[in-house]
C-alpha cells in the first residue's frame, strides 16, 4: 500500500493498514523527509520516500491524502508510474473538480475511485494520526458512469476494511451536502471565532469552546476547500444567513413565540442528529 501525504488522515490510514494486517509494506510518500521518518517513528508507515516512482511502484493500493487542489494531479502522476493493476483512491474533502480532472486522463480514471472519509481533526500532522480514526465513520465513495466495477469494489473493500460505514453519491451531490454538514460548520466556527475579542475569552465557557473548536484547524487546508467548493457554501450561507435574520427579526419585534418555534425546531434536527449517530468508544474531535 502507497499512501501519498502522510499526515493526520494519511498518517491515520498507515496506522490503520498496519493494525489490521491489510498490508505487507505501507510506503509513505511525501515532500519532506524529515516528516515521513516522523511518521516511521510513530508506527504510520514502514518506511518514506520522497520519489513518487519509488513510492507506487508496486503498489496495490494507492491513497493519495494531499490537498484538494493537488489531488488530481497526484492521482494523474500515480497512475502512470503504479501498476495498471493498482487501485487508486483519495480522501480529499470535495469530489466534483477532483472527478473531472482525473475524468480527462484515461489510464488515471480507469485505476480511480474517488472518496471522502468523513473523519479527522483540527490537528494535523502523524503526530495525531491514530489507527481508530475510521472506525464507525462514514466513508462516501462518488463514482461515475466512467468508473469501472471491479475497481469500485475494490474501494468498497478497501474502505470499509479501514472500519468505514460505506454510502455512494454522485461527485456534485456529495459537494451540496458537504457544504452544508462540513464546510459551513467550519466557516460558521471561524466567524464566531473571529467576533469574541480576545479580552472577553475570560468570560468565554463551554459553548465558545465547542462551538470555535474546528477554527482551529490550518488555514491553508481550508482555503482550499472553500475556493474548490465555493459555489455550494455560498449555497450553504445563504441558508444560514436566512436562519440567522429570522432569529433578528423575532428579536427585533421581541416575539416569543417565534424564537420558542426557531430553538425548537433546531432542537429536534439536533436530536435526530444525535439519534443516528453509531455509539462511540473514546469522545470524538472530528471534523471533515
Amino acid at each position: 500500500m502507497a499512501v501519498v501525504g502522510v499526515g493526520l488522515i494519511g498518517g491515520s490510514i498507515g496506522m490503520a493498514l498496519r493494525a489490521k494486517g491489510m498490508a505487507r509494506e505501507v510506503v509513505g510518500v511525501g515532500r519532506d523527509a524529515g516528516r515521513l521518518e516522523e511518521a516511521r517513528r510513530l508506527g504510520a508507515i514502514d518506511r518514506g520516500t520522497v520519489e513518487m516512482a519509488e513510492g507506487v511502484a508496486a503498489a496495490d493500493v494507492v491513497v493519495v491524502c494531499t490537498p484538494v487542489g493537488r489531488v488530481a494531479e497526484d492521482v494523474r502522476r500515480a497512475s502512470e508510474l503504479a501498476p495498471r493493476s493498482a487501485l487508486l483512491t483519495d480522501a480529499g474533502s470535495t469530489k466534483r473538480s477532483i472527478v473531472e480532472a482525473v475524468a480527462r486522463s484515461p489510464r488515471a480514471a480507469a485505476m480511480f475511485v474517488a472518496a471522502h472519509p468523513m473523519a479527522g481533526s483540527e490537528r494535523s500532522g502523524a503526530a495525531h494520526a491514530r489507527a481508530d480514526l475510521y472506525e464507525g465513520r462514514v466513508c462516501v465513495l462518488t463514482p461515475t458512469r466512467q468508473t469501472p466495477p471491479a475497481a469500485l469494489e475494490r474501494a468498497r473493500g478497501f474502505w470499509s476494511g479501514l472500519g468505514c460505514r460505506i454510502v455512494e453519491m454522485g461527485p456534485a451531490e456529495h459537494d451540496e451536502v458537504v457544504a452544508f454538514t462540513s464546510h459551513l460548520p467550519h466557516a460558521v466556527a471561524a466567524a464566531l471565532a473571529g467576533s469574541v475579542p480576545a479580552d472577553w475569552h475570560p468570560l468565554a465557557a463551554g459553548a465558545f469552546r465547542d462551538v470555535t473548536r474546528v477554527a482551529g484547524a490550518d488555514a491553508e487546508l481550508w482555503t482550499a476547500i472553500f475556493r474548490d467548493n465555493r459555489g455550494p457554501l455560498m449555497h450553504a450561507l445563504g441558508k444560514f444567513q436566512d436562519r440567522l435574520a429570522a432569529l433578528k427579526y423575532a428579536l427585533m419585534t421581541d416575539d416569543e413565540e417565534s424564537i420558542r418555534r426557531w430553538w425548537d425546531e433546531a432542537r429536534a434536527r439536533r436530536g435526530q442528529f444525535e439519534a443516528r449517530q453509531p455509539p462511540s468508544p473514546r469522545p470524538r474531535t472530528d471534523v471533515s
